[in-house]
């Protein structure tokens, strides 16, 4: 597919995949490791245009599948906020190159939003008018919440997006259109563990107690939003909610292993010097050990 341009950009080359010489280690929080986080976020954007893609015909029973998804709205809703609390957290950096990096970042979840947009109007899918999100006035604590929802969500959703290849629930050509901005999602996830971590290396010891708190409120936040219900954006579990919408009878512990799999597939692009999420592997981790493994000859989905 021509539309996808730079996809070639996310992947490691043949040789470098297959050398077997470890890049020197970087020390967390210095000056190289900030370039290398950041530079892995602009080297790697990808140049597609939504307004261009080639959106694929649907037959009768995939269009009902798709159009009968009640997860549009809250999908663009969640992306124009994702994008107003990315840019309010660049317009509040100082550093020139991590505020580059957190622009395109907002610059990449408006874009996200422009391609449902483009999908909705493709297949005449109604939406509901756009909300209008006031701007963040917090931003290191609204770019926090986003950053910790998206980890919570861009795990379960690769997992989902692989069960949902493989089951075929969607044509492959519409898969393919959505690959993509899936694997945008892992990006964004990357550069917001470093940032993390940078950020706290280079914090004063006597403020790192303060840090700590405001990370894990906002991580508990999320948290508490994951786990409800409500018709708001930030109440929304997301991903689940899209699960159930595809209609797949899904068993945990299997659903786990999958997610596990493609999280470690899709990092493995990236170079292996920067930290990888672990808020959701670790769970997950302790979530299977807690729930045992799958029967034998059990599969994902008992479709």
């Amino acid at each position: 597919m021509d539309w996808i341009g730079g996809r070639a950009g996310l992947l490691q080359s043949d040789a470098a995949r297959q050398s077997t010489t470890r890049p020197p280690s970087v020390r967390i929080g210095s000056e190289e490791h900030k370039r290398l986080f950041c530079r892995m976020f602009l080297d790697t954007h990808d140049r597609y245009k939504p307004a261009i893609i080639a959106w694929p015909t649907l037959d009768d029973a995939a269009l009902r599948r798709l159009t009968s998804l009640p997860i549009w709205d809250l999908a663009v809703a969640t992306e124009i906020l994702a994008g107003s609390r990315m840019q309010a957290m660049a317009d509040a950096t100082d550093d020139p190159l991590i505020r580059e990096a957190l622009a395109l970042n907002a610059f990449e979840e408006r874009r996200h939003k422009d391609v449902l947009a483009h999908m909705v109007r493709f297949y005449r899918i109604d939406l509901g008018p756009e909300p209008d999100h006031p701007w963040p006035k917090r931003p290191e604590w609204e770019f926090l919440r986003t950053g910790y929802g998206e980890l919570i969500d861009s795990f379960f959703a690769f997992g989902l997006f692989a069960l949902a290849k493989d089951s075929r629930f969607f044509p492959v050509e519409l898969v393919e259109v959505f690959e993509p901005v899936i694997q945008e999602e892992a990006r964004h996830n990357l550069f917001f563990a470093n940032w993390l971590a940078y950020q706290r290396a280079r914090c004063p010891a006597w403020k790192r107690p303060a840090l700590t708190a405001r990370r894990f409120a906002a991580l508990l936040a999320e948290l508490a939003n994951h786990a409800s219900f409500g018709s708001k954006v930030d109440q929304d579990n997301f991903t689940m909610k899209g699960s159930e919408a595809m209609g797949f009878d899904v068993d945990f512990r299997a659903l786990l292993d999958l997610c596990l799999a493609e999280n470690d597939r899709r990092f493995a692009a990236y170079d292996e010097r920067l930290p990888r999420p672990q808020l959701m592997p670790r769970l997950a981790r302790i979530a299977r050990s807690v729930l045992g493994r799958p029967k034998a000859g059990q599969s994902t989905t008992n479709r």
